[in-house]
């Protein structure tokens, strides 16, 4: 696997030391030479100096043999061209940015981009949930956040206690993908009776996600 990696801060050191662990060939563009210095010799990833919307370091970081492009610098515009040009001129698979501001969220996406997503949204979804479910957790979206995997505890009081997978109202196009009860993994059926304490693997659309909780806990 032949990643691309634009930007300097520590998430993108931490996932350069991820790859190149898991023996992927790991390319990392960034504009600061101390910064540069400092990922090539902690990581061991090979480090092109410079704009990672430019083409000449895309050319000179290997974009034509690269499996994925990782653009993630603070600067929406930047992450949004080198995503562009990985894919249109030099035909990049995958592409991922990150999208600092969420309003531009859907132009990543109606632009063509493979992964975008808002660390903003994603941190004010959580606190949303969490403010009204306590004993729920947002896993992550799926499917550009078409998609959402929740993990989901029940407690003595959800009205999901004792009954059948089958019992339930969940909206029609989510799944209980999983059950984790005393450290066990159930892969459930429509017959498995829910108990006290089961963390629920949920996955929903986001507009049923309320209304499937609901049903849920309460």
């Amino acid at each position: 696997m032949r990643i691309i990696i634009i930007g300097g801060d520590k998430t993108v050191y931490f996932l350069a030391r991820q790859f190149v662990r898991r023996k992927y060939h790991v390319t990392v563009i960034n504009r600061d030479p101390v910064r540069s210095r400092e990922i090539a010799e902690q990581t061991k990833a090979t480090v092109v100096l410079g704009e990672g919307s430019d083409v000449d370091r895309l050319e000179e970081a290997g974009a034509r043999q690269a499996d994925a492009l990782l653009a993630l610098t603070s600067h929406d515009q930047d992450n949004l061209i080198a995503c562009q040009l990985a894919q249109r001129l030099f035909g990049v698979p995958r592409t991922i940015a990150m999208v600092n501001d969420p309003d531009n969220e859907p132009i990543f996406q109606r632009l063509g981009i493979n992964v975008a997503f808002s660390a903003t949204r994603i941190i004010g979804s959580i606190i949303d949930q969490e403010t009204d479910f306590e004993d729920i957790t947002a896993l992550m979206p799926l499917a550009r956040g078409r998609i959402n995997v929740t993990d989901v505890r029940l407690d003595n009081l959800s009205p999901a206690v004792g009954k059948t997978l089958q019992e339930l109202d969940l909206a029609e196009n989510s799944l209980v993908a999983a059950i984790i009860r005393n450290e066990e993994v159930i892969v459930p059926r429509g017959a498995t009776r829910l108990q006290e304490d089961d963390h629920l693997v949920l996955i929903t659309q986001p507009e049923n996600q309320k209304q499937d909780l609901e049903v849920l806990c309460g």
